[in-house]
């Protein structure tokens, strides 16, 4: 057979790359957010003050926001797994010379490296692995490359700045580093090639957008992880205003973590079958949880239950929305992917800006209910997105046969 011929479509589940992509994920999100847990050493390393050095954090959402969309257009023609591969080494570049920064000047040079490797990153990942799996494990397989995203919030960041409390912030960005050196060498060796196929479409975000459902699935997702930052960024207030003890902040974000893995591994079990009243119901479990957590959060086991009720859901709704991109976007799926990563990234940071606003008006006992608008809006969208943006899953009354997907694998 012809090497230009695309050949058939994986009937193999490849165990061993969604693993290296996942641990590709995990360090993703732990270089995003270690800044934040080491912001007082990092300002008196290098002399700012520690709003200035929290731009080490600003700055890298930013560059992402700025260069996904261009960046992903540019390098739409390199080979994935080149392209995935050469990305990890990027990460360990960016946390290698931010561990060797002589200013912060040159810190933030590194970590806007990072930031234009973390975007194309999200733009290229799941596409990949629909090319790489049957039609029928997408969502099992999206699934345990997410778990990478919760297991850097539940355990890398913290592990990260544990390191860094103890050997100094320069060694815990030094470590990351040799971590993702030892993952691109993994990367290259266990991910399998994939090509663009020779008559496929070119990525236009235009006509992306064009497709029926792409624009409410680009707006629900980010409005649910505006939500998610909008009371995340300030759960500490919230917590001491409901006059709970210091000790349940970090106890707080370890449930959100774990709760968040255990909401992957349900939605890995139903996003191929039933993704629609799955998405409903999770969507609808948040907006109830965060209601009540003005009400139930004086009481540390009520509050800890609402909140794995929303770590829980926002792990799965990642599951469900990315498959729901990924479908909705047809041919144009890589544009339309880089479009929800682009609008997420807004999310974040309006999601900071919005609970800051909810915070200063409204006072840290009701940013839980600011942050349940956006996520009941989001619940709107998706039940009126029945045609094309959330349509019924297989055990749902919609469509029995997995769609066709790109046979673009490549021995």
């Amino acid at each position: 057979m012809s090497s230009a011929l695309p050949l058939p479509a994986p009937k193999r589940f490849p165990l061993a790359a969604m693993l290296v992509l996942a641990t590709i994920a995990f360090t993703a999100i732990t270089t995003e957010l270690l800044p934040s847990g080491l912001l007082p050493q990092i300002s008196e390393g290098l002399s700012v003050s520690e709003p200035v050095a929290g731009y080490l954090a600003a700055a890298y959402a930013a560059v992402i926001v700025v260069t996904v969309i261009p960046a992903a257009r540019l390098l739409a023609k390199v080979p994935r797994k080149t392209l995935l591969v050469s990305l990890v080494l990027t990460f360990a570049l960016s946390n290698v010379l931010v561990g060797l920064a002589p200013n912060f000047t040159a810190a933030m040079a590194a970590r806007l490296v990072g930031g234009l490797a973390h975007g194309l990153l999200w733009t290229t990942m799941a596409p990949f692995v629909s090319r790489v799996v049957p039609a029928d494990k997408v969502g099992k397989a999206l699934a345990i490359v997410f778990s990478g995203n919760s297991l850097g919030l539940a355990i890398g960041a913290p592990l990260g700045t544990a390191v860094g409390t103890l050997f100094g912030w320069r060694a815990a960005f030094l470590l990351l580093a040799g971590f993702g050196l030892l993952l691109t060498g993994l990367a290259a060796w266990l991910l399998p090639q994939v090509r663009r196929i020779p008559d496929a479409v070119r990525p236009s975000m235009r006509k992306a957008i064009a497709q029926p459902g792409v624009k409410s699935v680009a707006i629900a997702w980010p409005l649910l992880v505006l939500a998610h930052f909008a009371l995340f960024t300030y759960i500490a207030p919230f917590i001491r205003e409901a006059g709970l003890p210091d000790y349940a902040i970090s106890l707080s974000l370890t449930v959100l973590g774990a709760s968040g893995l255990i909401g992957i591994w349900i939605a890995g079990i139903t996003v191929d079958s039933r993704p629609r009243r799955s998405l409903i119901i999770t969507t609808a479990a948040i907006a109830v949880a965060m209601f009540l957590l003005p009400l139930g959060g004086g009481s540390i086991p009520v509050a800890m239950v609402l909140m794995a009720v929303w770590g829980a859901g926002l792990g799965a709704i990642g599951i469900y929305n990315q498959s729901a991109i990924l479908r909705a976007g047809r041919e144009y799926k890589d544009a339309a992917n880089g479009l929800t990563v682009l609008t997420i990234q807004l999310g974040i940071t309006v999601g900071a800006l919005y609970g800051s606003a909810a915070l200063v008006l409204a006072g840290p006992l009701l940013v839980p209910v600011a942050a349940a608008v956006p996520v009941v809006v989001a619940l709107v969208i998706t039940l009126a997105g029945r045609s094309h943006a959330y349509p019924p899953g297989r055990k749902e009354g919609g469509s029995s046969e997995p769609e066709a997907r790109e046979p673009a694998l490549q021995h």
